[in-house]
């Protein structure tokens, strides 16, 4: 088997997800991975697309960053901050090109399209900084095509903060992540979104999210 299909951390696909898709079509269906920083959205997502590919499920993993990164790291290069409004303006604006993209190429695949982040994620950050909601982003959400599940990873904010800084990339405060899980937690609990515990292993983790998407229509 090629090394292509390993997860991130190198090993393979446990066979049990794989029989979860085994009688899977290539149907038109899109799964969205939420959570904070830390929550493994990414690592879960690509095992989540390597699974359904090993079962014969046509599988793609689309990203929908908003550059809140990049922008902290150009900020910082020029020894200036953005204000909390001109920061959520711009990485609004990337959000949701990625977003509309990303459903651009959803309804052109015929099989499982995995998103990782969504419009959803801005909420939060809108949220988190005391900003407004406004009406742009919950307009738009109401008229993307509606995800056939959406699935909130969640753990608590001490395991997100002490995964970043393992990861050596970047860095979170405790409150920031503490205050984005609560966000996060208000929204799936009033849209009925999925909500999984992100602190369990890996493979129970992707077991979890493998029993959603099987369900999802």
């Amino acid at each position: 088997m090629s090394t292509a299909l390993r997860t991130r951390n190198g090993t393979l696909p446990n066979p049990r997800h794989i029989g979860a898709f085994a009688d899977d079509s290539s149907r038109r269906r899109t799964i969205v991975l939420l959570g904070i920083d830390g929550a493994g959205k990414t690592t879960a997502a690509e095992s989540l697309v390597k699974v359904l590919k090993l079962s014969g499920t046509p599988a793609q993993l689309l990203r929908n960053p908003a550059g809140r990164r990049w922008l902290s790291r150009v900020a910082e290069r020029f020894g200036t901050s953005l204000s909390p409004s001109w920061a959520n303006r711009i990485e609004s604006v990337v959000r949701c090109v990625n977003v509309l993209r990303a459903h651009l190429k959803a309804t052109t695949f015929h099989g499982t399209t995995v998103m990782d982040r969504h419009i959803a994620c801005q909420l939060v950050l809108q949220s988190v900084r005391g900003l407004p909601r406004g009406h742009v982003l919950p307009w738009l959400i109401a008229r993307l095509p509606r995800p056939e599940a959406i699935v909130l990873l969640d753990l608590p904010a001490e395991l997100a903060q002490a995964r970043i800084i393992l990861r050596g990339e970047d860095s979170e405060t405790l409150l920031y992540l503490e205050s984005a899980r609560e966000a996060y937690l208000r929204i799936a609990q009033d849209k009925g979104w999925h909500i999984i515990d992100g602190s369990a292993d890996p493979e129970q983790v992707l077991s979890n999210i493998a029993r959603v998407v099987s369900r999802a229509s």
